[in-house]
């Protein structure tokens, strides 16, 4: 049993490690990248579409969906970013069913990695929205003396992120081995499958904390109503 799939070493050469880690992330990055141009190198505009096709736009129409509802104006503009973090953790997890594939996401390099990237584009987008002052400026609010603990909650928020993901796919992962070792082989299957279901859930977590983290970032100030034009004098007869 292996509480990691950095544990699992393919190749070494001195301090060099090519583990499960690696190999899985790019294969899975592999898989979507060419699922991606297969699927849409034939879209179609019309009643006549593809299985692929509509499969395609309910995944989409449900993320653009969600991010709306969090309260982006512009879901279409965040949607690669998040998107892709959704169907990254959603399909690590999905892949668990073939034999011998150790999600990546059990790899607190893995998650913490996707916790970076959020971190990083956070700040991008909220720069982006409400220019570098702006941005900075909620750093003070409601006083300057909570400066340092926004700060803390920034680096605080980011470290969530990576250890919940982590921690869930890791002892999902672990119960399903120890129960193969104690348990008929009936039990274990359903486990499996729920394990598939907390993957997706977990996916989605990952996924609404990243939107709810850019929506905070992103606030935009609303622009002030022009005022009502003044009525016309009357004409005179």
């Amino acid at each position: 049993m292996h509480l990691s799939p950095d544990e699992i070493i393919f190749w070494q050469s001195g301090f060099v490690k090519l583990n499960a880690t690696i190999v899985y992330t790019w294969g899975l990055m592999a898989v979507l990248a060419v699922g991606s141009k297969l699927v849409t190198r034939k879209l179609s505009a019309g009643l006549q579409r593809t299985r692929w096709q509509n499969l395609l736009e309910i995944v989409v129409t449900g993320i653009d969906k969600q991010i709306a509802e969090v309260g982006m104006s512009q879901p279409e503009k965040y949607l690669g970013f998040l998107g892709t973090l959704f169907l990254f953790v959603a399909m690590a997890s999905l892949f668990t069913i073939v034999p011998g594939y150790e999600p990546p996401t059990g790899s607190l390099s893995t998650t913490a990695a996707l916790a970076i990237c959020v971190f990083v584009a956070v700040p991008l987008f909220g720069i982006e929205d409400q220019g570098l002052g702006g941005y900075l400026g909620d750093y003070l609010k409601p006083t300057v003396i909570m400066l340092p603990f926004n700060i803390i909650s920034e680096l605080s928020r980011t470290l969530a992120l990576a250890v919940r993901l982590f921690g869930n796919m890791m002892s999902g992962t672990m119960i399903i081995a120890i129960l193969l070792t104690i348990t008929p082989f009936i039990f274990p299957i359903a486990m499996s499958a729920l394990g598939l279901l907390t993957g997706m859930v977990q996916a989605y977590i990952f996924s609404i904390l990243a939107t709810v983290y850019i929506a905070a970032a992103t606030r935009v100030r609303k622009p002030k109503p022009a005022p009502a034009p003044e009525p016309e004098p009357a004409a005179k007869h």
